[in-house]
């Protein structure tokens, strides 16, 4: 995530406040209707297309390839989940199997990938497709599921973001990854492991998750602050500060879900591996 500095931390502040609103109340009405639903679904195609194009931007990939792979990332997401998990259509029991169409999807976003960087010459496209694609269909498929586990997922990344900034900044002390990130420091990850471990456990309770996900709140601020630095890392190597300018005060759009991304991958390999039976 970009660090924001005095002069905007307003503008972060409210921007970010907006933002967890309009996500809060498309999980909550994608949950219930099937026009809500695909409402959600749209929304999450759009923001991967633009994340693709922020992506192949920070690689200096021809900004014609960004536009058209975003295209296609945002048309394969809408086919894909709806051939595999059709809004509306839930099954009755979710078990381990209810998962098993995750890997044709997946698959599909591989070949995609493959052939649109094959087209452009360009890696950066296979690598961006791929880092794009499996977590949006991960968050369409928890949505699909569980508006809960959506939730669940949001939250605890947020805790992690909002007890890290704030750990930190009042503690201070050794650096993280001062080569990557230089304003996160250890004090911060461990306010985001415990932000996340009592409001993991807290979101769990609230939608009546269980287990695993009432003790794993602190193990996904880990993932979280993982993919922050691994986002950090990418940038830094790129020379530049923010992949886009589309929020302000945050930045651009991978820069305020970095942290998110990874989480949900794990919460659904997590369904996938049956820990949760719904």
């Amino acid at each position: 995530m970009s660090s924001g500095t005095g002069s905007d931390l307003t503008t972060r502040f409210v921007v970010g406040l907006v933002l967890i609103a309009a996500a809060s109340l498309l999980v909550y009405f994608g949950g219930f209707t099937i026009a809500g639903g695909w409402l959600f679904r749209g929304v999450v195609a759009l923001c991967a297309a633009l994340m693709l194009i922020e992506w192949t931007d920070i690689h200096r990939v021809p900004r014609a390839w960004g536009y058209a792979g975003g295209a296609l990332l945002a048309l394969f997401l809408l086919v894909a989940a709806e051939i595999q998990f059709p809004v509306g259509e839930m099954d009755e029991v979710i078990a381990p199997a209810s998962f098993d169409p995750v890997w044709p999807a997946v698959a599909g976003a591989g070949v995609l990938a493959i052939l649109l960087a094959l087209a452009a010459r360009r890696l950066p496209l296979l690598t961006g497709f791929l880092y794009v694609s499996i977590p949006a269909l991960a968050l369409i498929v928890l949505e699909w599921t569980w508006f809960g586990l959506t939730f669940w997922a949001m939250i605890v990344t947020w805790a992690t973001d909002i007890f890290a900034y704030f750990a930190g900044r009042a503690i201070g002390g050794p650096k993280l990854a001062p080569r990557i990130s230089p304003n996160k420091t250890w004090a911060g990850l461990a306010g985001g492991i415990i932000g996340a471990a009592l409001s993991g456990w807290a979101a769990a309770r609230f939608f009546e998750l269980g287990h695993p996900f009432l003790a794993i709140g602190g193990v996904m601020a880990i993932v979280a602050q993982a993919g922050d630095l691994f986002e950090s890392r990418i940038k830094r190597r790129a020379g530049v500060k923010d992949s886009g300018t589309i929020l302000p005060g945050h930045g651009g759009l991978l820069d305020r879900v970095d942290g998110l991304l990874p989480v949900l991958v794990v919460t659904l390999a997590l369904l996938m591996t049956g820990n949760w039976t719904g």
